[in-house]
């Protein structure tokens, strides 16, 4: 039988309720985002980074291709970075909090990363993560993002692994709280193609 390759089939992403939610970002991904606050004035060689669900390291490496100092962590071993759980009280925090979130835990990563981090928190998502009514009450409403970062060209992620030839139907943005921004309220932009610049060599090795 065929595979269903409809939006409304693809772009969903159904874990169990005990699944650990490990769907790692492509390190081109998180370049695109530091290359964004660059360009936006912020100094990030001279600032620290928390990457509380680090997984195998995928988003850890490149920020600390551009952060003084990253913080990684995670609930489960995986083999890289310190076994935290995010959610609860931790005794250290940083400038920038940069995450992949499990889906299902999405909002409390935001809250706890807002009131954590000292400069900012940047979260990736799927685009449909900006809908739902209770999302917005519980999130958006009091703590709507500075910035909303939208991929123009599709970021693939797959369960357990980073993977060079895959593709989706899943759009993905970045989810951005800058701390001290002015008020203009949220702001909307284009992230231009960038993957063929911002892809190095080794960033599909095993980890």
């Amino acid at each position: 039988m065929a595979q269903n390759r409809s939006h409304a089939v693809m772009s969903q992403r159904i874990e169990p309720h005990d699944s650990l939610d490990f769907f790692p970002t492509p390190l081109w991904a998180t370049r695109s985002l530091c290359e964004w606050l660059l360009a936006n004035g912020h100094a990030l060689a001279l600032l620290s980074c928390w990457e509380p669900a680090c997984g195998q390291g995928h988003m850890a490496r490149p920020l600390a291709e551009y952060f003084k100092s990253v913080h990684a962590s995670d609930v489960h071993n995986y083999g890289f970075g310190s076994i935290e759980d995010f959610l609860f009280p931790a005794p250290h925090t940083a400038d920038w909090i940069i995450t992949n979130p499990p889906f299902r835990l999405g909002e409390q990563f935001a809250t706890t990363a807002i009131d954590r981090a000292r400069s900012g928190v940047a979260l990736i998502v799927r685009t449909a993560f900006l809908e739902s009514v209770g999302r917005y009450q519980s999130l958006f409403a009091d703590t709507p993002p500075s910035d909303i970062l939208q991929f123009t060209e599709r970021v693939p992620m797959f369960k357990g692994r980073v993977d060079p030839a895959g593709a989706t139907a899943t759009a993905y943005c970045w989810l951005v709280w800058r701390k001290g921004a002015a008020p203009h309220g949220t702001r909307f932009h284009w992230l231009p193609p960038s993957r063929k610049r911002l892809e190095r060599s080794g960033d599909y090795d095993p980890v």
